[in-house]
């Protein structure tokens, strides 16, 4: 079986790290952008959902705001991205469950560790989510 593998830029991963640092025991959420398949910016959108300490939900206008920027700078959404602040770098059963863009690669990362970064991609398009082999360079 083989695994897609995934490369994202250290610096991108150090964007979504340090916001979901800043919000510590809430999720945030957020795009990423890429270029001809390249992920290049980050885009945080802010989570407005009911329980933000266990679930995300993107603003509907600092998604909007994201998705002009990115088209404005000539991007494709390349990714969804959330934190989990006390669990797994893992999708939820919530999730699943909310999932509205099935094709796209899902990032999870987890502060549930001890100085270790804990980033996981996923593809969601399925019963369950397939893990994707992530390089970060």
């Amino acid at each position: 079986m083989t695994t897609e593998a995934i490369t994202i830029p250290r610096p991108l991963v150090n964007q979504i790290l340090a916001h979901a640092q800043r919000a510590d025991t809430l999720e945030v959420c957020g795009l990423i952008g890429s270029r001809e398949g390249i992920p290049t910016h980050c885009y945080p959108v802010t989570n407005i959902a009911d329980q933000p300490a266990r679930r995300f939900a993107m603003d509907p206008q600092g998604q909007l705001d994201a998705q002009r920027a990115m088209h404005d700078r000539g991007e494709d959404l390349w990714a969804i991205y959330h934190s989990h602040p006390d669990e797994p770098a893992l999708p939820s059963v919530v999730d699943m469950e909310e999932l509205n863009y099935p094709d796209t690669l899902y990032l999870v990362v987890s502060l549930n560790t001890k100085g270790v970064l804990e980033l996981r991609g996923f593809r969601m398009n399925t019963i369950e989510p397939t893990a994707v082999d992530l390089t970060i360079q």
